[in-house]
């Protein structure tokens, strides 16, 4: 065959350019119509279980999701092919609020309102909004490369999720865990919804401290309040005072005039009011914020609504009614001040609480709602954290925000007033008012048999049912077979944003309705930030659609980056330099691969035959590959994957590409058939097996790649995780290898020094420290040659050391490279100089380190020693270079 032919053989197994598009089109196909990702329930294996925390179907998804599927196909694709039998589980959220606020805002662009088209057919217009953004989410993961089992896709309103959601709602009502109450509740008034705690995003605002003065009812002075909302005074019912307060003791009991309304409330005395803030005094509006409420709860206090679900002020706003709530706020601030009543307004810089969903300031708002009882919930959560089957956090810093959250938790209201979610599992019988709680829809009061019924009007919060998402997506309530052999799952990947949004919501829903904790350990990653380390958000337009970076660099550069972008909990930078940087990395391994096809001639894989005589750089390679192994692998466990992708990374760059294959020319070049086969074998080997270890982080062209070379397997995917083998690592070969490399190295940047091209012979003279050194040296010796280009090359320990020389210091020898005609010796000495400098700083800063108590103290024995041969070796090569030093300068 001839060499054109040869190259055309291997231009269409491997083409000189990887084209990630056709690649990734071609094996996300291939992976799917072989059903690889469709998970069985193997009694022989052992299972291994990812539920991908849903998208919601609100657009299309960002870097952020981008990242948490990546590090989710990581563990999927790598216990795979450790022998687990995976299920990685798709699915999407409805997300109530968000949602609803995006098909609403599409109509209101027709100049249709939801309550124009009625609920039943609003919600059409939302399931066909679902249907096409899913389509969306699924071709984006695609796209990603992502091995789900599409054969058990779940939707939080799907029929068996919606089920779930109904029967956890009745078994909690039946417990007495929900209730419906009238109580202060988080208030959108743009989405015009109740909101939990945790929908509430504080922000710090410049506001203002209003300073009044209410007029005591027996005309004998005045109690002076402050307050950040003056609109809602209107609906104040009594002014608080602390009991030990001294000032005011005496007006204890004694009644006010509300000023404006004309209203008579009283004076009462409260522990929870701070005598140190403001005048010690404080108005009390139990209607319009939750500590008045529970003040006015124990105080018999009346509770006023001055505003409607819009934020705009109500009959009971006196003659404001009509304004939005921060229009009152101006005009009443004007009227007050005209009045004498607002003697002072100061500066005030507070938190105030902006809706998650909308970004409208939120309005704590009296209103009758749906909770869940919270503090039993937590206490089982709380007990099982501090037991051994606690779940695992990893880092394991963040454990400690979900139980600051836990120990601190108020009831859960769970209604929204929405049309689009899952519907309460309420009744009210319009003839005897009884309430009635049911799995299945009613249409008989079973009290007075009337079948006058109307369904609760609201839905359930998204977390309510995606709370239930590790259980429900396995089909519970009923014990199905993947309920008995996927549950618990393994890892959760998520956000540190919504540990306790979802996180908790999870854990103690688990516990209380399957027994278990949902899931072994969570795995928390920060979010992904621009260049500039800035949030990414619409509003800086600093966003980056992750299709974008796949359609410019392919998804192998993108996954790799964000995977290896930073350690597990921390925020990240994302940098196109970086990506660009990866899809070169690719392309190192793309050319590595043809390399060696161009070698393989008829090679087969089960030539491959590892018992001939191997090389120094056969031996080193196949050592520092069983590393690479070991490394990888104890690094996947521990979910540092920007450090298992670091030790990828050098290996295939550095040893293999840089070195090994370099090398490799000399036996597959030349005229010994046994040393080519040899190597072939072992070039072979290493590329099967990196690609193995490197396949998690780029399946697409991994799986090219091993197609092309010569294989065993009908897939990558599938193929058997890498094992070290102990009778493949040669500790004596890597010694002698690295000592060659050094050499080589050195030689190479004092070429680099003086400007002198390999092209151009040299002398190189070099002085070995003892005869393990000299031995590895001489076998080394062709490859000095090859690399190294020397017209002559001396090896001795009796060298005597020339005059004039660049020189290097490498471990156990001295390298010599005679100046004739070769550099300026002035240049020389201040290049030594400069080493020795370097040099001394090095030997410095770890005597320091070893002379430090605490240092010495909590270090393993292992890096105490490994710090002390590093001195020992700095030393070494100062001392070297101080006598060459002397011995240019003549001293």
């Amino acid at each position: 065959m001839s060499n054109q032919q040869a190259t055309n053989d291997i231009d269409q197994l491997l083409p000189k350019n990887y084209d990630p598009k056709a690649a990734e089109s071609k094996w996300y196909k291939y992976w799917m119509d072989r059903q690889f990702f469709k998970a069985e329930r193997d009694p022989e294996k052992r299972p291994f279980t990812i539920v991908i925390p849903p998208p919601n179907v609100t657009g299309k998804l960002h870097l952020g999701h981008a990242l948490d599927t990546t590090l989710q196909d990581i563990i999927t694709r790598t216990k795979r092919m450790q022998g687990y039998s995976t299920l990685f589980l798709p699915g999407m959220d409805h997300a109530g609020i968000a949602t609803q606020a995006r098909v609403e805002a599409t109509l209101r662009e027709e100049g249709i309102s939801r309550h124009e088209l009625g609920r039943e057919k609003f919600l059409e217009k939302v399931w066909e909004w679902k249907h096409i953004y899913a389509e969306h989410i699924r071709e984006q993961w695609e796209k990603l490369g992502l091995a789900l089992d599409y054969s058990r896709e779940r939707f939080t309103m799907d029929e068996g999720l919606s089920r779930a959601v109904r029967e956890v709602f009745v078994r909690l009502y039946e417990k007495g865990l929900i209730y419906r109450g009238n109580r202060i509740i988080n208030w959108d008034p743009a989405a015009r919804t109740a909101l939990s705690d945790i929908e509430v995003i504080y922000k710090e605002v410049k506001g203002a401290l209003h300073h009044m003065r209410y007029p005591l009812s027996d005309g004998t002075g005045y109690i002076e309040v402050a307050t950040t909302r003056p609109e809602t005074m209107l609906g104040d019912t009594a002014v608080a005072v602390h009991p030990e307060d001294e000032r005011y003791k005496h007006l204890v009991g004694k009644t006010v005039i509300l000023p404006i309304v004309g209203r008579e409330i009283p004076i009462v005395a409260d522990d929870y009011v701070d005598p140190e803030f403001g005048s010690g005094a404080v108005k009390i509006t139990p209607a319009h914020d939750p500590n008045d409420f529970e003040l006015g709860q124990r105080h018999n206090l009346p509770q006023i609504v001055v505003m409607d679900e819009s934020g705009t002020m109500n009959e009971n706003a006196a003659g404001y009614k009509g304004l939005d709530r921060f229009a009152c706020r101006k005009q009443i601030i004007g009227d007050l001040t005209e009045q004498g009543v607002m003697f002072k307004i100061e500066e005030h810089i507070h938190q105030v609480g902006h809706s998650e969903r909308s970004d409208a300031v939120v309005e704590p708002y009296l209103s009758t709602q749906w909770f869940v009882k919270m503090q039993p919930l937590a206490d089982a959560a709380l007990a099982n954290a501090y037991s051994e089957e606690s779940v695992k956090f990893v880092p394991e810093r963040f454990k400690t925000n979900y139980l600051r959250w836990i120990e601190n938790i108020r009831d859960w209201c769970i209604s929204r007033q929405l049309w689009w979610g899952h519907r309460i599992p309420a009744w009210y019988c319009q003839d005897c008012g009884e309430t009635i709680v049911s799995r299945e829809d009613v249409g008989e009061c079973p009290h007075c048999h009337s079948h006058k019924l109307e369904q609760d009007t609201d839905v359930l919060d998204t977390w309510f049912s995606s709370g239930l998402w590790p259980f429900s997506t396995l089909g519970w309530p009923e014990e199905t077979e993947d309920m008995k052999y996927f549950y618990p799952t393994n890892v959760l990947v998520t956000g540190y944003d919504i540990i306790f949004f979802w996180v908790a919501r999870m854990i103690f829903s688990g516990l209380e309705f399957t027994g278990k904790n949902p899931f072994e350990t969570v795995l928390i990653h920060g979010i992904i930030r621009d260049s500039e380390g800035r949030k990414m958000s619409k509003s800086l337009g600093n966003g980056v659609d992750p299709m974008e970076v796949i359609e410019k660099y392919g998804a192998d550069a993108l996954r790799f980056t964000l995977a290896t972008g930073n350690s597990p909990g921390n925020d990240q930078r994302f940098y196109w330099e970086k990506v660009e940087s990866n899809r070169n990395f690719a392309n190192k391994i793309w050319n590595a691969s043809r390399f060696a096809l161009m070698n393989m001639a008829n090679f087969r894989y089960e030539d491959i035959d590892l018992s001939g005589n191997l090389s120094t750089p056969d031996k080193w390679i196949l050592s520092r590959l069983q590393n690479t192994i070991k490394d990888v692998t104890r690094l996947m466990d521990l979910f540092e994957f920007g450090e298992a992708g670091r030790v990828l990374y050098n290996f295939i760059w550095d040893d293999l590409c840089d070195w090994y294959i370099e090398m490799a020319k000399i036996p597959l070049y030349g005229a010994d058939d046994a040393a080519k086969k040899t190597t072939q074998s072992v070039l072979v080997t290493v590329l099967d097996q990196t690609l193995r270890l490197l396949h998690p982080f780029m399946p697409f062209m991994t799986e090219e790649i091993w197609h092309a070379l010569p294989h065993e397997g009908e897939s990558i995917t599938i193929a058997k995780w890498p094992t070290a083998n102990e009778q493949w690592i040669f500790p004596d070969a890597e010694a002698e290898m690295d000592l060659l490399v050094e050499v080589i190295r050195n030689v190479r940047n004092i070429r680099a020094e003086v400007n002198v091209p390999m092209s151009k012979k040299i002398e190189l003279l070099i002085k070995p420290g003892d005869e393990a050194t000299l031995a590895r040296l001489k076998r080394g010796e062709e490859y000095l040659i090859r690399f190294c280009n020397p017209e002559r090359l001396e090896i001795s320990e009796q060298l005597q050391t020339p005059d004039k020389a660049m020189s290097a210091v490498v471990s156990g020898a001295e390298l010599f490279l005679p100046l004739a005609g070769l550099i300026d010796l002035e240049q020389e000495v201040k290049r030594l100089e400069k080493e020795l400098a370097t040099l001394h700083s090095e030997v410095e800063r770890i005597e320091k380190k070893l002379n430090n108590p605490g240092f010495m103290a909590k270090a393993p024995e292992k890096v105490v020693a490994e710090e002390r041969a590093k001195m020992a070796g700095y030393m070494e090569k100062r001392d070297k270079v101080k006598a060459r030093l002397s011995e240019l300068k003549g001293e």
